[in-house]
């Protein structure tokens, strides 16, 4: 997934960030905006990767994107959440789906 996103030009910061409230797959900057990205892996359709996002693990994400961005002093910057919809095939991945800005903070978070 990395790779992807480095053919896009993007510069890949972190993986699998952790915290008490979650987990980023990936966070990433396209240009002067940082990308958290969700990388769901689906074998049927790939609206299901998705809806697979529901609010409740939107939650989670945002929490631990603002943890994260706190933690390097990046309040400041500009951020998107990305869902990248993949299937595995052999020992590769296939890009079925990729929603940029899938989702947006909802008010009150910070």
């Amino acid at each position: 997934m990395a790779r992807y996103l480095r053919g896009r030009g993007w510069s890949v910061l972190a993986r699998n960030v952790r915290s008490r409230y979650g987990e980023l797959d990936l966070v990433a900057l396209d240009g002067g905006t940082l990308v958290f990205v969700e990388v769901k892996t689906r074998r049927g359709s790939p609206s299901w990767g998705l809806l697979a996002v529901g609010r409740a693990k939107q939650r989670r994400m945002v929490r631990t994107a603002l943890r994260f961005l706190a933690t390097h002093g990046l309040e400041e910057v500009p951020v998107r959440f990305d869902v990248v919809v993949v299937r595995r095939e052999a020992e590769r991945f296939r890009i079925l789906e990729h929603v940029e800005g899938a989702f947006c903070v909802p008010s009150g978070t910070a």
